[in-house]
């Protein structure tokens, strides 16, 4: 297990004149939840999915969290509660299950595009209770998006609980990542997490769990030293190479709507999602 702390001599590369990315055989889905709130989910589904946008890769953001993180971390606070409000958002699109594509809408960023989040996804449970094959609402919403090959990866930040509408997402999704922070309550319901990963691959068998990703870590505290071995000792649990510490450019890059590699290209944090999101697509394309 290492911290990556890699040195870019001008940090990780610009998203200007980035080569354009082959067509790869399959978009690949990538789910990122933890039922704790505060893991660092949206961060991280934020920072990866624009590092994978450097590298040359056609990325999808999905925000299914009624707290519009994801969406705010692109979006300012304005254009967020107008999309929120409007038909274009993954509300809509789910309850009324229609063809997710009509849904997306374009970032500033070459190469990722999002469909965003609505303060209505906290009554997404109901409007799904009474749904015939209510588990698979969201893979079939994504159909015609993953058949059409426009994507290189989806990323879905899922909100910190366990029901139905995160069981959607996992049964959408090829992959789980679950960011864990590494404080003294990281670790707490993991197992429950890992309980509802089984559930769900008894419906959904090929969702296979990526890794654990350690978030807000600070390598001078005893609970992160406590973490980093705890999740070590779980039989047949990888976990990413890359730890990604606290650094207060995330937040300043989230008060601007923008990623951390936008807001600080040199910054601790931006070098260690791209080296992230870096692991993701070798062990994606393996």
């Amino acid at each position: 297990m290492r911290a990556t702390s890699t040195a870019y001599a001008s940090g990780p590369p610009s998203p200007l004149g980035k080569a354009k990315g082959e067509n790869m055989s399959k978009t690949k889905t990538i789910c990122f939840a933890n039922n704790k709130g505060g893991s660092g989910k949206s961060t991280t589904c934020a920072n990866i999915g624009y590092s994978l946008s450097t590298l040359g890769k056609r990325v999808l953001l999905i925000d299914a969290d009624m707290q519009m993180n994801l969406t705010l971390q692109f979006f300012d606070d304005e254009t967020s509660l107008e999309m929120a409000k409007s038909g274009k958002n993954i509300y809509v699109g789910v309850t009324e299950q229609k063809d997710l594509s009509d849904f997306v809408v374009p970032t500033e960023y070459e190469g990722l595009d999002m469909i965003p989040s609505s303060t209505l996804m906290s009554g997404i449970e109901f409007q799904l209770f009474t749904k015939w094959q209510r588990e698979f609402i969201l893979r079939q919403g994504l159909k015609s998006i993953k058949e059409s090959g426009k994507y290189d990866y989806i990323l879905i930040d899922a909100p910190p609980t366990l029901g139905c509408w995160v069981m959607n997402i996992m049964c959408a999704s090829d992959y789980l990542v679950i960011p864990v922070e590494a404080s003294p309550w990281g670790l707490f319901g993991l197992a429950n997490m890992f309980e509802f990963y089984e559930q769900v691959k008894l419906i959904s068998p090929t969702l296979n769990l990526m890794g654990i990703a350690i978030t807000k870590a600070s390598e001078r505290k005893n609970y992160f030293k406590q973490t980093v071995e705890t999740l070590s000792s779980l039989d047949n649990v990888r976990l990413f190479e890359t730890i990604i510490r606290i650094d207060s450019n995330v937040e300043w890059s989230q008060d601007n709507s923008k990623p951390v590699m936008v807001y600080k290209r040199s910054s601790r944090a931006a070098q260690e999602y791209f080296e992230m999101a870096k692991e993701i697509e070798k062990y994606v394309d393996r």
